[in-house]
């Protein structure tokens, strides 16, 4: 897509170039094809651009507003703010979405971001009031940075982390707050915090508004609701007001690029289904790539046996790469050093390789990522639906969480303990108005604020690290608003995902709706032994992890001798040794 970064000077004084140039440095990956800097006054600006989604240069400054913006990512909704604007007196001079984006502010203030459709971050300087305004877009799918330089002389901001750290000026010390969540949440790290104390992020659907003096205010723009506000529809009403959607949202998707866009085919329903919808919709020359990996005793690792029929029926020009476990381990390290974040999830190591295969083909691609939280397509929601327990909390953690608080703090030395913070944060949005049913809460839960820490910044991260955009159409606005209205049975039905298997019937390989759900198979991370073994083993007990002093070495000790016995698995089944590697892996690959 594209990658922003920048600096706000609060002592008034001007932006060093050699400093943005450096911001810019970890970014070139998410948009290669140029770097542009600008600078005014007090603030700079980067951007760096990705090719296949760009319509003009940026950073954009207009003169006779006076307001400079940089953009990551992509307003599905341009055309339509360019003709409202139009029409009310608004001229324009190009066809960048950027200077769309300066009139929308000047003409309806920071308003202008409730009529955004897109996947987006944004930041935009008013040379005027001296502000600068940062946006993230309502599901997270473009991520938004800053911190305080601890000089108290400046503000950054950027697309990930290692760009701001480039400052040298905000405090990496880990957050103990930000750990506990990590270590409960399977890696979610929910806004603003994250694992560093001296950076925090733009939540999503929400803007912050800095101040040349360092004042800043962040605001809400989007609130999810799970009511039944919409008509009395019927089970083929609700079939058919969701397929439309879904085909919209795929279309509007496939269509604003600058080349073609292809998809990311695994075997399973989400990826085939809006393969299928986008071909019956006329769009042509569908590209389609799948992964596999080398098998374990309990798990195949590869899809190839679903991901070939769908090929079969479609005739999609279809790429298909293998990757050795080999190739897997030597290559770990070079993907964990793409993280902003650390991220658990197994498969983020699968998108990090297979897009780096992607991109010799295409530079923008479709991901099914947001079905299962939106359409409750994992194991544990019928679960948690069937549970007899009472408390919201606990009928959530116990499918769900990685480890009792209690395990949590047994888990970590003494300067790292904290209160049940991931609890009490459950605890409140699962008790919050605007959902009727706990299964409508959970899953408003888990697309405003799990997905995006986890699926959706694991895609993120791990494309963009080879200048690759995945688009995700199962978060579209409006798909998610109608969706979040449906009633919960048409979701539970047929083993999860009902509406969306009926949908699919016909136009999807039965042998792809009807198997059990499946997860993007990484099985030498799950069942770690060999080599793999020997590498978490040489980072959690070397003596830099010790010298750090976050893991209490004795419960480690239990998970190298137990690697594979059930207390060594998270509820949704992840290694927590696993877990453990990664986060020393990624500390030391910052340099921190």
């Amino acid at each position: 897509m594209s990658g922003i970064a920048g600096v706000l000077k609060l002592n008034q004084t001007a932006v060093d170039e050699s400093l943005l140039q450096k911001m810019a440095e970890p970014i070139v990956k998410r948009g290669p094809d140029g770097t542009n800097i600008f600078r005014r006054k007090m603030v700079g600006l980067v951007h760096t651009r990705l090719q296949a989604v760009s319509n003009g240069m940026e950073p954009f400054f207009d003169e006779a507003l006076g307001i400079a913006v940089a953009t990551n990512g992509t307003v599905y909704n341009q055309a339509e703010i360019r003709e409202e604007l139009r029409e009310v007196g608004y001229q324009f001079y190009t066809e960048s979405q950027a200077e769309v984006l300066t009139k929308a502010y000047h003409c309806w203030g920071n308003l202008f971001v409730e009529k955004l459709d897109g996947a987006y971050a944004i930041a935009l300087w008013n040379d005027a009031e001296e502000t600068l305004l940062l946006v993230r877009d309502r599901f997270g799918k473009k991520p938004l940075y800053y911190g305080f330089g601890q000089s108290g002389e400046a503000f950054y901001f950027g697309s990930n982390t290692q760009s701001i750290m480039q400052s040298q000026d905000v405090d990496t010390s880990i957050d103990p707050e930000a750990l506990h969540f990590m270590y409960s949440l399977h890696a979610v790290v929910p806004a603003p915090l994250t694992i560093l104390k001296g950076i925090r992020k733009i939540a999503p659907g929400s803007y912050m508004v800095v101040q040349h003096n360092g004042m800043a205010t962040e605001t809400g723009y989007w609130n999810l609701t799970a009511q039944r506000d919409y008509p009395e529809y019927d089970h083929e009403t609700w079939k058919e007001v969701i397929e439309s959607a879904l085909t919209s949202a795929v279309v509007k998707e496939m269509g604003s690029a600058n080349e073609p866009v292809g998809v990311l085919l695994s075997g399973g329903l989400d990826s085939t289904l809006i393969t299928a919808l986008a071909l019956e919709s006329g769009i042509k020359g569908i590209q389609t790539f799948s992964v596999g990996f080398e098998d374990q005793p309990e798990e195949k690792g590869s899809e190839f046996f679903y991901s070939d029929q769908f090929v079969d029926k479609y005739q999609t020009d279809h790429y298909k790469f293998e990757i050795p476990n080999s190739e897997v381990l030597r290559r770990l390290p070079e993907a964990v050093r793409n993280m902003s974040e650390p991220l658990f999830g197994q498969d983020a190591i699968g998108f990090y390789l297979l897009s780096e295969k992607v991109k010799t083909k295409a530079s923008v691609v479709q991901s099914g990522q947001g079905a299962d939280e939106l359409f409750a397509g994992y194991f544990w929601y019928p679960q948690m639906v069937e549970s007899g327990e009472f408390d919201p909390y606990e009928r959530f953690s116990q499918y769900y969480l990685d480890r009792p608080h209690s395990e949590t703090l047994d888990l970590f030395t003494k300067p790292y303990q904290v209160g049940d913070i991931a609890g009490d944060f459950i605890r409140d949005h699962l008790t919050r108005d605007g959902a009727e049913t706990f299964l409508d809460k959970v899953l408003r839960f888990d697309v405003t604020r799990l997905a995006v820490d986890d699926p959706v910044k694991r895609v993120d991260n791990m494309t963009m690290a080879h200048g690759l955009e995945a688009r995700m159409p199962f978060l579209d606005q409006r798909l998610v608003e109608l969706t979040m209205a449906m009633p919960p049975e048409y979701k539970l039905m047929h083993n999860g995902k009902g509406i969306l298997k009926e949908i699919a019937r016909g136009r999807v390989p039965d042998d792809i709706i009807d198997r059990k759900k499946a997860y993007f198979p990484m099985p030498a991370l799950k069942y770690v032994r060999g080599e793999f073994l020997e590498m978490m083993t040489d980072l959690v007990t070397s003596e830099k992890a010790k010298s750090r002093g976050i893991f209490n070495q004795a419960y480690i000790a239990d998970l190298i001798k137990n690697p594979e016995a059930p207390s060594s698995f998270t509820n949704i089944q992840g290694s927590k040794l696993w877990q453990a590697a990664l986060l020393e892996m990624w500390l030391e690959s910052m340099g921190l």
